[in-house]
């Protein structure tokens, strides 16, 4: 029988250009909160797992980032995991955490992710941080792979993840008659969703046509379609129900469903059926015992906002091809029948890389207690995510996709 592992608390910070913050400090403030929502201190926590991706590069800390961080909070002398799988790295942090409780080393753990990615006076060793989620070795393959699919070479100072996206957003375009206003569609509908998120880097009531009219990025994109590099962290203090009932936080615990971390395969460009985020997606839902008609709320990675329109496809919410006609009808907005990231998502909310995956979790964990305000979806039970990170291939290197369910 598997073991059921549970949220119990939730913290993040607001995301954006903290430029007098740093990693330990906004870790200590994630750590706090999250302690505090779960009604525990720092001597429940057994084991920590900690998610983060650019200190290496900006910093110069290569190494026991999570030991440093946690250190002054007083999570002293328990096992600390660091965690590095790109952007996907704050949900494979949770899912590592899920094989310690259901393998019995605990009962109660801390996942966290933080990230300080603005710097003014480095943005060469940002723009390489980048560049590293890729195979070094295979530039060259990347390109080509950019060219195949109908994109452009890089740009001077362009993230190479932004052309990779253009590219495939072009090819949808092709096979499906997908248009560069579908995306201004989706990124119109999270900058608005993020004008109800107080922790939102931004957001503002926002129309398409004037996601159209920002500034060009990478065709198809404009700068409104692509998320901002971003300060920021989240923590969750996840458990059995053992640790859950030493906590007494059962009455607003929220229970992971399912969670299925997968890798890159070996497929062909156009084999979607297989894509990395559809294997995750169908993994997980057969985790949950669930599907994409129980789903209430959703978060999905739109790094940039074709990203969305993928990987609705990928967690069966639409058949490819009708996600832009869906979108112009609401059916993922706030009110509509499956909301998507309506907690603006990462192209108004902000991307802190490492901590990106379990800032989803916390906003749905908010979701489904009922604690969403302005942008609470009414009646939300169940609740998926989707987190991808790096490029492998044709694909992410690595994506993970969890389902959620209220548990009281």
């Amino acid at each position: 029988m598997t073991t059921d592992v549970f949220i119990a608390g939730v913290g993040m910070t607001a995301l954006g250009k903290r430029l007098d913050q740093s990693v330990k400090s906004l870790t200590a403030e994630a750590v706090r909160t999250a302690l505090a929502d779960a009604g525990a201190a720092a001597a429940h926590i057994q084991a920590a797992w900690f998610a983060n991706t650019r200190q290496p590069m900006l910093e110069g800390q290569n190494t026991v980032r999570g030991q440093i961080a946690l250190h002054p909070l007083g999570l002293t002398g328990i096992p600390v995991i660091n965690v590095e799988n790109a952007c996907a790295s704050g949900s494979t942090a949770l899912w590592l955490a899920m094989q310690w409780l259901r393998a019995g080393g605990g009962e109660i753990a801390l996942v966290a992710g933080a990230e300080k990615m603005v710097w003014p006076d480095r943005p060469e060793r940002v723009a390489a941080a980048f560049a590293g989620g890729t195979d070094i070795h295979d530039r060259d393959g990347v390109l080509a792979y950019i060219r195949e699919m109908g994109g452009e070479e890089p740009g001077e100072g362009r993230s190479l993840f932004m052309d990779l996206y253009a590219a495939q957003a072009r090819a949808h375009m092709a096979r499906y008659g997908t248009t560069q206003a579908d995306f201004a569609q989706a990124a119109a509908k999270n900058h608005t969703a993020g004008a109800l998120n107080p922790l939102a880097q931004y957001g503002a009531p926002t129309t398409a046509d004037q996601v159209l009219a920002d500034k060009p990025i990478v065709f198809p994109f404009t700068r409104a379609m692509c998320a901002p590099v971003s300060d920021g962290a989240a923590a969750m203090v996840v458990c059995n129900r053992a640790g859950l009932k030493r906590l007494g936080a059962a009455a607003r615990a929220v229970r992971v469903r399912g969670c299925a971390l997968v890798s890159a395969s070996m497929r062909e460009a156009g084999d979607i059926d297989n894509h990395i985020g559809r294997r995750a997606a169908l993994a997980a839902y057969e985790q949950a015992g669930a599907g994409p008609d129980d789903i209430d709320a959703v978060e999905v990675h739109d790094a940039t906002s074709y990203a969305e329109i993928q990987q609705i496809e990928n967690l069966g919410l639409a058949r490819p091809g009708t996600v832009g006609e869906r979108l112009r009808r609401g059916d993922f907005a706030l009110g509509g029948r499956t909301p998507v990231n309506a907690s603006g998502g990462l192209v108004a909310k902000g991307h802190p890389v490492g901590a990106t995956g379990i800032i989803q979790l916390h906003d749905l964990t908010r979701q489904l207690r009922g604690e969403a305000g302005a942008a609470q979806i009414e009646g939300a039970r169940m609740a998926a995510a989707e987190n991808g990170g790096g490029f492998l291939g044709v694909e992410e290197a690595a994506t993970v996709v969890t389902v959620l369910e209220r548990a009281a």
